[in-house]
């Protein structure tokens, strides 16, 4: 059974949550502070953790870098807030967040988004080593370099990148991003591949960034520019 960590300080809102995802099979424990959870998580390693923002002491936000950052463990993560601005999903996938899903929220869209995310990792997207010279991939240790510098990318911009360099040869449909990687393609949800396209570019710089190309009312392609 696939362990799903709930970090929410409405208890209204972590039951709900709990009952409901465990109505389909997941084992759900919750908390409402983020420091409590930690702790907790490293040690346990859950297949999941879900993370509202606004929450006592340490934000959600923060908690999700220290994760990303010191490499408690490579799970999926989830933000679930009442923050709908486009700045504010900005902020929570560039700070590690592989989805991010807003209040109110739909108990059986929470329950698609939870399926989908578990699947794309257990699937375990086939990513090959790659090396264009200024930029290098490595899927053993999940790490990329720009020019020797280390990049750190959230599991779902690693994954899209991965893709994206995988498929360089052709140009990649955005409903085929959307369903290999997100599996669903709510239009108003399309703003989550432009978001991670958006940040994937800035952090791999302004170089390095222009090898994914925009191909307009199709998707994007990745070309490969070797030095």
């Amino acid at each position: 059974m696939q362990k799903i960590f709930v970090i929410e300080d409405d208890e209204n809102i972590r039951n709900l949550v709990k009952v409901a995802l465990e109505g389909y099979g997941y084992d759900v424990v919750t908390f409402d502070n983020a420091e409590e959870a930690l702790k907790v998580l490293e040690v346990e390693k859950p297949d999941m953790a879900i993370f509202d923002l606004m929450l006592p002491g340490m934000d959600g936000l923060s908690a999700i870098s220290i994760i990303r950052k010191e490499r408690i463990c490579k799970i999926p993560l989830i933000i679930l807030t009442a923050k709908d601005k486009e700045y504010d999903k900005v902020v929570g996938l560039d700070g590690g967040a592989d989805d991010y899903i807003t209040k109110p929220f739909g108990v059986l869209e929470l329950a698609a988004r939870v399926r989908s995310l578990l699947r794309r990792t257990d699937e375990k997207i086939e990513i090959l080593p790659y090396d264009t010279g200024k930029l290098s991939l490595n899927p053993d240790t999940r790490e990329v370099c720009v020019e020797g510098e280390n990049v750190n990318l959230t599991y779902k911009e690693f994954e899209l990148l991965a893709y994206l360099m995988k498929n360089h040869e052709r140009v990649v449909a955005r409903e085929e991003l959307l369903d290999r990687l997100w599996d669903y393609n709510a239009e108003i949800e399309t703003r989550t591949l432009d978001i991670h396209i958006r940040t994937l570019r800035q952090k791999l710089g302004k170089e390095v960034g222009n090898y994914i190309k925009t191909v307009r009312s199709v998707g994007y392609r990745f070309v490969i520019r070797e030095t």
